[in-house]
């Protein structure tokens, strides 16, 4: 039987439980683009980060290893944040 939660962004790939988030800390759900359905943790994101979302590495876009993927918060849902963009 395989795990449906979500993978958190940004685990080491030797984490033994990639998908548990951590007691007191603040999440979001990357939905669309590369990273679609992972968790991001934004416990220490200031305000003004979390406002203006976050650009993530990600092997998986459109510039593959290397490229960068934009994801920014959606208008009434602050806690799911979506895929605008990739870059390098």
């Amino acid at each position: 039987m395989s795990d449906t939660r979500p993978w958190i962004y940004s685990t080491d790939h030797d984490d033994p439980d990639p998908r548990t988030p951590e007691p007191g800390h603040v999440y979001v759900q990357l939905v669309g683009g590369p990273l679609d359905g992972q968790l991001l943790d934004i416990t220490g994101y200031t305000p003004e980060e979390r406002a203006h979302g976050a650009l993530l590495m990600s092997n998986h876009g459109l510039h593959g290893p290397g490229g960068r993927s934009d994801y920014e918060p959606r208008p009434g849902a602050p806690d799911r944040w979506a895929g605008a963009a990739d870059t390098t």
